[in-house]
């Protein structure tokens, strides 16, 4: 039968009990790349995301900031790397249940930290949106008082922040970090 057959079903979710988890059609899925019928997680990248957000689903984030799984995935997965013995401990769950069909060595393309050159997780972290002239004028006096090289960038990063319509004030990541 092709992915079409199974569109608008559902499944049981794989490692937590109870849930159920829609079978959702998707353009970013081709039959190079799977079978047009994905599993979200819309925390953890772009395409999830729309596809959770046009089927109104929730943006439930199982993996905490230092990429380890929270206690919502589940007792046997909380607190273990995602990328390492958390990795192993799915394969376990699967296995256990009878759900794991076929299991093989895959090179994923996951983004790499440029420093360590270790794979990265792309989570949802809380932002804060803000639409006020108040902090676009805050924000265009500090950088008139900014020593720029050369002087002729700051008419360019003026006119960039007089455009700009809402602002992201994020804590997210360690200044220094690009």
């Amino acid at each position: 039968f092709s992915g079409a057959d199974l569109a608008d079903g559902s499944c049981a979710h794989p490692t937590i009990p109870g849930r159920v988890s829609p079978l959702l059609p998707a353009n970013h899925v081709t039959m190079t790349k799977g079978t047009g019928l994905v599993h979200t997680a819309p925390a953890h990248g772009m395409e999830d995301y729309s596809i959770a957000s046009h089927h109104q689903l929730p943006t439930d984030c199982l993996v905490d900031e230092n990429g380890c799984f929270t206690e919502a995935a589940g007792t046997e997965l909380k607190n273990k790397n995602v990328l390492e013995e958390g990795n192993e401990a799915v394969i376990k769950m699967l296995q256990a249940a009878g759900n794991l069909l076929k299991e093989e060595k895959y090179m994923h393309s996951y983004p790499y930290d440029w420093r360590t050159k270790k794979p990265i997780i792309i989570r949802a972290s809380k932002q804060w949106f803000v639409n006020t002239a108040d902090v676009k004028a805050a924000a265009q006096d500090v950088l008139k008082k900014v020593k720029v090289i050369p002087m002729s960038a700051v008419n360019t990063m003026l006119e960039m922040l007089d455009r700009r319509t809402f602002w992201c004030i994020s804590r997210q990541r360690c200044w220094g970090v690009p």
